[in-house]
């Protein structure tokens, strides 16, 4: 029994002990939470009396964010005391400073002056700013510090530049492009333009300055035309083009295209084309796009609609038929009269000369109408009589080509006109064409034959 009351007062005694233990556990965690509470913060320059406002801007430089400022301007145990006679001096120069944390910034082939300098603080502030990376102040305000704003300050401002956007182009630390572009040439242009990337690298014609350089036409920053251009079409166009300047400056007749307010851009691309010489169409439609419609000519007379009438006359010119109106036409301008690239007689006659005939010369064979007989130059012949000759070469009142032949377009075999005008009307020719020749009875004079195996005897 006694044994049994010692083993019970043992047992009561351990429970009173754990109990008490366990009681006291939420009282020492409490304390240790108050103690670790009111424990202060490790002492760096920031939280001081001296340097308490730094880290307080929005983006922080990460050493001073986490209180490390020995790494940049040393260790200096007298400083606190004495402030004044225990200054901090940088530990290295400020840029190899920079790159020991920032080693991808070090200097390339082409480098910002700043950076050259060792003037990283130039753009960025050590320790802290209100802008992102530590910038003085934002975008191209930041740039203009440095460089002349007066490049953004045409009529059109490139969208990049007019928003401070300096960085879409360059980089500000370092590059392997003249200027720290990001890109060379049209590339560094297509990182935005990505429709004209597309476009040219499509095409099978490209304009030599989109394929080297952009900024041939276009300025980079801003320009007094629209599109950051300096000067517009034709001038822009005759800047590199000269020897069409000096056609145009000389010439008496100009393409009227070039006369309305697209000028060259009438007919051309500016970028590229899967036409020759960057037309915007094939010749023939390009032309007719223009010259479907009556125009009224300086003269007060009226220039014909030329798709009308070719669409209604369906035995075309050969330079028609070859789809290209520039085989008789200076599409830019001339010296002779529709702007003709040789001379060509506006006239009903005009006395005989090889020179007055240089137009139609320049495909058909000038004998046709130098040889009074022949037996194949011409089918034209009454026995072997030339008729072309007859017609044509005379030394006062030789007939033009004009006076029988359409230059267009006719209906009539071998572009015969229906008329010609003469004076104040219109003369018809009534062409009869035969088999082995043909008539005709203009108003000129009474019915004439011709016939080329056997000679007919006209009155």
């Amino acid at each position: 029994m006694k044994h049994k009351t010692i083993i019970l007062m043992l047992f009561l005694a351990a429970a009173l002990l754990i109990s008490t233990g366990l009681s006291q556990n939420p009282i020492h965690a409490q304390q240790k939470a108050a103690e670790k509470q009111t424990e202060k913060p490790k002492e760096t320059c920031i939280t001081g009396q001296c340097h308490a406002q730094m880290g307080k801007d929005k983006f922080v430089h990460g050493p001073v964010t986490a209180g490390e400022c020995a790494p940049c301007h040393g260790e200096s145990p007298k400083h606190k005391d004495d402030p004044e006679n225990n200054k901090f001096a940088l530990i290295m120069k400020i840029s190899d400073k920079c790159f020991s944390c920032h080693e991808r910034f070090k200097p390339k082939q082409f480098t910002h002056t700043a950076i050259e300098n060792n003037e990283c603080t130039e753009c960025h502030s050590p320790h802290g700013s209100e802008y992102k990376f530590q910038l003085k102040a934002k975008g191209g305000e930041l740039c203009f510090q440095c460089h002349d704003n007066a490049i953004v300050g045409k009529q059109f401002v490139h969208g990049p530049a007019a928003v401070g956007g300096c960085v879409a182009c360059h980089e500000p630390h370092t590059a392997d492009y003249q200027k720290n572009l990001k890109a060379e040439g049209p590339e560094l242009c297509f990182i935005c333009h990505t429709d004209k990337a597309e476009m040219i690298h499509g095409a099978q014609f490209i304009h030599k300055p989109v394929s080297e350089r952009c900024t041939s036409c276009h300025n980079p920053h801003s320009g007094a035309k629209q599109f950051m251009l300096d000067s517009s079409a034709p001038a822009l166009c005759l800047e590199c083009h000269k020897d069409k300047k000096e056609q145009l400056d000389t010439v008496t007749v100009k393409h009227g295209a070039l006369e309305t307010e697209k000028t060259c851009l009438n007919c051309h691309d500016a970028h590229n084309s899967n036409i020759a010489k960057n037309l915007t169409k094939e010749p023939l439609d390009l032309c007719l796009s223009c010259h479907d419609r009556e125009y009224k000519r300086a003269d007060g007379k009226m220039l014909m609609n030329m798709k009308k009438w070719l669409t209604e006359n369906k035995d075309h010119h050969g330079p028609i038929k070859q789809k290209d109106c520039s085989g008789c036409h200076n599409p830019h301008g001339s010296n002779n009269f529709r702007i003709l690239r040789s001379f060509y007689p506006a006239t009903f006659y005009e006395p005989f000369g090889v020179e007055n005939y240089d137009l139609c010369f320049s495909c058909h064979e000038k004998t046709l109408v130098l040889n009074p007989e022949t037996t194949k130059l011409t089918n034209f012949r009454n026995g072997n009589a030339n008729l072309h000759f007859v017609h044509v070469n005379k030394a006062i009142k030789g007939r033009t080509c004009r006076a029988c032949h359409e230059t267009h377009a006719s209906n009539s075999p071998k572009h015969i006109r229906e008329a010609v005008p003469f004076g104040g009307w219109d003369l018809p020719l009534n062409y009869q064409k035969t088999e082995t020749g043909g008539s005709c009875t203009p108003g000129c004079h009474k019915l004439k034959k011709y016939d080329r195996e056997k000679k007919e005897i006209n009155g």
